[in-house]
């Protein structure tokens, strides 16, 4: 007997948890002899929506309708899968999981922890974020008995990684770069993605060399408002670097998937690179490695789950030196990012350090050397990420909590006389 489960997330909006979303939406689809699936959208902070029509997005409308009439004539689920901060998290169904990106610092607030008690399982995206949500403790004092309580997670929790993708053809978006080598970067432009000294760097580092940065950003929506507000930005920035040789490029606006993806395979695109001070796990970053684009990051948070081969033991990236060290004032966000959580500050000099050496791997005499690494690791995260694999893990911790068998039935032989 199927499970009737309620999937409620952003999995509408062009966002981190929208994509996740949909993830958790693909593997509760691969298995329909176990769920019978409803849908509960949500937005996601001022993230845009998606546009583009499909087979997907009528099926998620349709159910959408479905969910809408069956809640109003009393209906009832037997689980929720919640995709969402745990601050967000409720008990809706008889089995509540909830299923957060989690963590891009080292704590997380003692609401999370409450909340997670609350749900029955927990489901995140890296092995960082389970670890962190697992050693965050408080201590409280009871307030009848004034003994000192631990506040620690009790609920089960298990890391899920996101799957590879394939995106058919590649699509030609017409970009004219005027040198041959060029760096990409692609982060929002807040705080945590330290995008500000990610450009300030390469500017200071390739200041005499015929080399690009591709910055694909926005600082909330995809709107042109949001758009000249960057640019503006940005120009304002380089008037302090007029001699430079180097380019910068603002790429902005409303991309498909098989669009963003066109970039990692861009032949003039030839190197990711990310300060970023922490992930959850880091969807861009991934994509680039996969796709076989050597990638420039600091060794720490949730892009380890894939920047680092566990087989062999090897770091299969540039890694960038950082310190851990409390986060700026201005990023607290009451209940969610806390005070007294820290994340990762690349250190300046090893960053320009590595975008150098990426820079002379792949335009000396190296440069086949690197690709073949680098194309082997892309390899073995297809491999090792598959959709199949990944849907099969995501739909097995689900069947774990309501324990129902994950494993998929033998195909059925009927004789016919």
């Amino acid at each position: 007997m199927t499970k009737k489960i309620l999937l409620k997330g952003p999995l509408l909006t062009r966002s981190g948890y929208g994509e996740q979303s949909r993830f958790a939406l693909r593997s509760l689809r691969s298995r329909p002899d176990l769920f019978e699936i409803y849908i509960q959208p949500l937005q996601w902070g001022q993230t845009s929506w998606i546009s583009e029509e499909g087979p997907e997005k009528d099926w998620i409308d349709h159910t959408i309708e479905k969910t809408i009439g069956f809640i109003q004539q009393g209906g009832h689920f037997d689980l929720s899968l919640q995709v969402t901060i745990p601050n967000e998290w409720e008990n809706i169904a008889p089995i509540n999981i909830g299923y957060t990106a989690g963590m891009e610092t080292t704590k997380v607030a003692h609401q999370w922890i409450l909340k997670g008690n609350e749900v029955d399982k927990i489901v995140v995206v890296s092995n960082h974020s389970r670890d962190v949500y697992k050693n965050t403790e408080y201590v409280a004092t009871h307030t009848q008995t004034n003994e000192q309580v631990a506040i620690k997670l009790e609920t089960p929790i298990a890391s899920v990684n996101y799957p590879v993708k394939d995106f058919g053809e590649s699509v030609d978006l017409g970009l004219d770069l005027e040198y041959d080598f060029n760096f990409l970067v692609m982060a929002q432009a807040g705080p945590r993605k330290n995008l500000p000294n990610t450009i300030k760097w390469f500017v200071e580092e390739f200041h005499n060399d015929e080399v690009g940065l591709v910055v694909k950003a926005n600082i909330a929506k995809n709107c042109l408002m949001d758009r000249e507000k960057l640019y503006n930005d940005l120009k304002l920035f380089l008037v302090n670097y007029p001699e430079r040789k180097c380019k910068i490029y603002l790429l902005h606006g409303d991309m498909s998937d098989q669009e963003i993806h066109a970039l990692f395979e861009h032949p003039k695109l030839q190197a990711f690179v990310t300060f970023t001070h922490g992930e959850g796990f880091g969807l861009p970053i991934f994509e680039a490695a996969y796709t076989g684009v050597p990638v420039i990051a600091p060794g720490w948070s949730g892009q380890l789950d894939f920047l680092v081969n566990k087989e062999k033991g090897t770091s299969e990236f540039y890694n960038v030196e950082y310190d851990v060290s409390p986060i700026p004032e201005q990023v607290i966000w009451e209940d969610v990012i806390i005070k007294e959580s820290m994340w990762a500050y690349p250190r300046e000099h090893s960053a320009k350090q590595q975008m150098r050496r990426c820079y002379a791997d792949l335009t000396g005499e190296n440069k086949e050397q690197t690709i073949e690494r680098t194309l082997s690791h892309a390899q073995h995260l297809r491999e090792t990420f598959s959709e199949e694999k990944q849907y099969a893990q995501m739909v097995e911790e689900i069947c774990n909590t309501t324990g129902v068998d994950a494993a998929a039935p033998e195909p059925e032989v009927l004789e016919f006389e």
